[in-house]
C-alpha cells in the first residue's frame, strides 16, 4: 500500500497529463475526421465549365480515334449515353464489356452510347479500344473540354443525356450497364420501356 502523500501526489500528475492526451487524441481525431471529408468534398468538387444535371450540354468538337471528326450536337435526337473513362483506370476497363453489350443490343435504335477517353496518348486508349473488341463510337478527349464539361474529375463517369442535350443523370464508378436494375435505370432516366 502506498502512502498516504505519494499516494496523492501521483493521482495529481496522472489527473494533469490525461486532459492534455485527452486533448491531443480529440485534435489528433478531429484532423484526420476534417482530412477525409476535405479529401472528400475535393474529389466530388464542380469542375470549372461543368454542366449540372438538369443543365444543357454546349457543343464541342468530338475527335475519333481513326481521324474522324464530329459535333456532340449532330447526336442530337435521341437520348445519349456517354461514358468517360482512360485506359489506365481498371474500373473503366472492367465496365467496358457491359457497354459494349448494352450497345449490340440498344445503340441507334433506342439511344446512342459513346465513349469519351481522357488517356493522353491516343494510341494507348485506341489499343485498349482495339483489344477490348469495343464497337460502339470512341472519342479522345485530347483538349479535355468534355472532361471539364462534363464534370469527369473522378472516372468512370457515365453521363445520361436526353434528345435535346439536357444531362438527366451522372453516374460515377463502375456498373455492369447491361444488367436489369442498369436497364431498369436507363429506361426510368429515358422514360423508355428496354
Amino acid at each position: 500500500m502506498k502512502s498516504g502523500r505519494g499516494y496523492a501526489k501521483m493521482r495529481l500528475v496522472r489527473r494533469a497529463r490525461i486532459p492534455g492526451a485527452r486533448v491531443r487524441k480529440t485534435k489528433a481525431v478531429l484532423l484526420i475526421i476534417f482530412s477525409m471529408v476535405a479529401l472528400g468534398t475535393a474529389a466530388y468538387a464542380k469542375m470549372p465549365g461543368e454542366v449540372d444535371e438538369g443543365g444543357m450540354l454546349r457543343d464541342t468538337p468530338l475527335y475519333g480515334f481513326n481521324g474522324d471528326y464530329r459535333k456532340l450536337s449532330e447526336l442530337r435526337g435521341k437520348p445519349l449515353i456517354i461514358n468517360v473513362w482512360a485506359s489506365w483506370c481498371g474500373p473503366c476497363r472492367a465496365e467496358m464489356g457491359s457497354l459494349e453489350r448494352l450497345s449490340r443490343r440498344y445503340n441507334g435504335r433506342q439511344f446512342n452510347i459513346i465513349g469519351v477517353s481522357t488517356d493522353d496518348h491516343a494510341n494507348l486508349a485506341a489499343e485498349f479500344l482495339r483489344q477490348a473488341g469495343v464497337t460502339f463510337d470512341n472519342y479522345h478527349d485530347r483538349n479535355l473540354l468534355l472532361e471539364s464539361m462534363l464534370g469527369a474529375n473522378t472516372i468512370p463517369l457515365t453521363v445520361l443525356v436526353d434528345a435535346q442535350g439536357r444531362v438527366v443523370k451522372k453516374v460515377r464508378g463502375s456498373r455492369e450497364w447491361d444488367g436489369p436494375e442498369a436497364l431498369d435505370f436507363i429506361g426510368k432516366a429515358f422514360r423508355k420501356k428496354l
